[in-house]
């Protein structure tokens, strides 16, 4: 099944600065394959749900082995049957009815 995921992992414990662990589970997400669109306060995946559970998973164990003690992660994910759409098709379609 596809999953469509918005994904916000925090260190908690180690590095005050998030970019060095934010691009090591960018590499994650890469190496596995999947869509991203990286933004301010996460990143976007696309992808079938257990490539992406999996890469999920590596990044924890890739930030843990970076150092950091503790990781708070929220996900916000949808899947839909009905027909096939990507994040492009999401925004676009805001997009449109915006300029309607």
């Amino acid at each position: 099944m596809n999953v469509v995921v918005d994904l916000c992992v925090i260190p908690l414990g180690g590095d005050p600065s998030l970019s060095g662990y934010i691009a090591e589970c960018q590499r994650v997400l890469e190496a596995a394959g999947l869509k991203t669109h990286l933004h301010a306060y996460g990143t976007n995946i696309e992808g079938e749900w257990d490539v992406v559970m999996g890469a999920v998973k590596e990044c924890h164990e890739r930030v843990h082995a970076m150092g950091a003690p503790r990781i708070s992660t929220t996900i916000k994910l949808g899947t839909r049957i009905d027909k096939s759409q990507s994040m492009e098709d999401k925004v676009a379609s805001v997009k449109a009815k915006l300029e309607a």
